[in-house]
């Protein structure tokens, strides 16, 4: 039996340890309490993240899609190459006799739209410039999908290797996609390792024609004594050059759609701006041309006509009779609404044009409905349709080797443009292209100038 005084010990104790014991079930109960509390909110919090799931906004479906290209040359591909127009034959290494140091190259830059490329080489072709000192660079950022023939014709940046060595022309590959300002920038790193003192650069979106019918001063009718072809006539413009002018920076013909390039001119000025990528960087880079004092002279060699749309059929350049030369938009507009019944006097107006052609068997008269075809094609790009809508004329390749989206390839255009020209405003203070005579600027005051507009 327990003495008093241990029950007074003991008893506490106990009590302690009970109250203890309760106390850590009371907590452990807690907790588990919690953690499953937590855990049901876990799951309902999901189940509510998974209803309210965020979904994008689409954009509308296109309510009009422009109708798939034509190849226009098909004869290319399943024929040998015609003849061009004999008076337009150049004579083998005929640039010896201009007393220049190598055959002049012609680089054509492309990325999208084979038809105008197309056009564009067939053109220098048939006017007289040998397909072999031809060069076009593939710019189109397709890696070797081109040359392995893996894109197909309705894909933007389709480009035919083949067809082009058919021609006789070589095909130099950019290593990514370039810019405008950068692909300059690589037309003069291939004068370094190919060890060109100049080069001619045209924009694929021209058609060439030579003056077959004689201009006054430059050339005599073709087929007659004096007559000067295209190619011709640049020779002697760039010897001309080279004998005349020692600090020639470049020369244009109408513009810089067909353009001669001296290479020491742009690396004295650093090569082209690549932080201004399209609009605005030709102001930049032949406005320091000319800080720098290097000439700049407009020349005639032909018509290089600014376009937007190819010929429907390419063998009217070589002019084939049983072709009628005529055009074709490339992303034409939506249609527009049935227009009225036409009058009489209408349909006879229009059988009347047919049945004044042109004997289309003479090649100077066949010249003469290309020229009339080339100046509409000009006002039609200069229109009411936008100047560069032609590029984006494909829409297909989906599931191709480097797709990309083609109209959206074109808003991103659209932003670099813009970037470019806010980089152009900054670098010179200035908005416009008139930086000497409008804001008497100097090539030292890049990027030392505040706003002029402010």
């Amino acid at each position: 039996m327990l003495s008093p005084r241990s029950r007074r010990v003991i008893l506490p104790t106990v009590l302690f340890f009970s109250v203890s014991i309760l106390v850590l079930i009371a907590l452990r109960t807690s907790a588990v309490q919690d953690s499953i509390s937590r855990l049901k909110t876990h799951y309902i919090e999901s189940s509510k993240d998974t209803e309210k799931t965020p979904h994008p906004k689409y954009k509308p479906a296109p309510e009009y899609t422009p109708p798939p290209i034509s190849d226009p040359f098909p004869a290319l591909a399943t024929s040998i190459v015609p003849p061009i127009p004999s008076y337009n034959v150049p004579e083998k290494d005929g640039w010896k006799k201009y007393g220049v140091p190598i055959a002049p190259p012609l680089v054509v830059g492309f990325t999208r739209s084979w038809p105008m490329l197309l056009q564009t080489v067939v053109s220098y072709i048939t006017a007289g410039w040998p397909p072999e000192q031809i060069y076009v660079v593939e710019n189109t950022g397709m890696q070797q999908a081109n040359a392995r023939g893996q894109l197909s014709l309705q894909h933007p940046w389709f480009l035919n290797h083949t067809a082009l060595g058919k021609l006789g022309v070589q095909v130099i590959q950019t290593p990514v996609l370039l810019t405008f300002a950068q692909l300059q920038n690589f037309y003069l790193s291939l004068s370094y390792t190919r060890e060109w003192p100049y080069y001619f650069w045209s924009h694929m979106d021209v058609l060439a024609l030579g003056h077959e019918n004689g201009f006054e001063n430059l050339t005599a009718r073709a087929g007659e004594p004096g007559y000067k072809s295209l190619y011709t006539l640049c020779l002697e413009e760039l010897n001309r050059t080279l004998t005349t002018d020692d600090r020639w920076g470049l020369r244009f013909f109408a513009y810089d759609h067909l353009t001669l390039q001296n290479p020491r001119a742009l690396e004295d000025i650093g090569g082209w701006d690549a932080l201004i990528p399209y609009y605005m960087t030709d102001c930049d880079a032949y406005t320091r041309l000319a800080m720098k004092n290097w000439s700049q002279k407009d020349a005639n060699c032909g018509v290089v006509t600014d376009t937007s749309v190819a010929l429907d059929d390419l063998l009217a350049l070589y002019r084939d009779p049983n072709i009628t030369p005529k055009f074709t938009d490339p992303n034409p507009p939506p249609p527009p609404p049935p227009p009225p019944p036409k009058k009489e006097d209408e349909i006879k107006q229009r059988d009347a044009i047919v049945e004044e052609r042109e004997d289309m068997s003479d090649p100077v008269e066949y010249w003469k409905v290309l020229l009339r075809v080339a100046d509409s094609m000009f006002h039609y790009k200069h229109g009411d349709r936008g100047r560069n809508t032609w590029q984006g004329g494909q829409h297909g390749g989906q599931g191709e080797p480097f797709y990309y989206d083609s109209a959206g390839f074109t808003e991103a255009l659209d932003v670099l443009t813009e970037a470019g020209k806010e980089v152009y405003r900054r670098k010179w203070g200035h908005g416009d292209c008139n930086l000497i005579g409008g804001a008497g600027l100097k090539f030292e005051d890049q990027w030392r100038v505040r706003k002029d507009w402010e």
